[in-house]
């Protein structure tokens, strides 16, 4: 069996239940120990108040890992450390203890019953793009440009860095 080819992948960050803070550093330190992944680097953290939701504000990172797990079996592995969390999903955009998007796998497009990428929402969020882009500032969202080009959209939605 060949080798599977290791891709660059960016995961997204975020809580706003209970110890919102430690949750986040408890998901990278996560990731860092994911088989079949290695931790490249994390953005700082960021506040950010909840967008189409309710609820204390949100704490979010991105982070930056490569990996040799192909993208649908990464994403299981993330909802594995949202579960070890306590995650429920009640309903859309519900308040979370832990939330791991899968923004970007490589260069990949990927349209499945359980998987987006790009994610959906990328360049409409400042939670996510203030944070990618303090990882990457050239990064180019596949099929959709330059990240850079879509922080004017998002310049409404308050953040600060922590």
């Amino acid at each position: 069996m060949d080798a599977l080819a290791q891709v660059t992948a960016y995961i997204g960050i975020g809580a706003n239940l209970g110890d919102a803070r430690a949750n986040v550093q408890d998901a990278i330190a996560r990731l860092a120990r994911l088989p079949g992944a290695s931790l490249v680097d994390t953005s700082a953290s960021y506040r950010t108040a909840p967008i189409d939701s309710s609820g204390d504000d949100y704490i979010n990172a991105v982070a930056r890992i490569t990996t040799t797990l192909p993208a649908e079996d990464l994403l299981l592995a993330l909802h594995a450390i949202e579960t070890a969390h306590g995650r429920e999903r009640p309903y859309r955009n519900a308040p979370r203890t832990l939330d791991l998007d899968l923004l970007l796998y490589g260069d990949a497009q990927i349209a499945s019953p359980s998987l987006n990428v790009p994610h959906p929402r990328l360049t409409e969020r400042a939670f996510v793009l203030v944070p990618l882009l303090a990882l990457a500032p050239a990064i180019v969202v596949p099929g959709r440009g330059p990240a850079q080009d879509y922080l004017a959209t998002v310049a409404d939605q308050a953040i600060s860095k922590l």
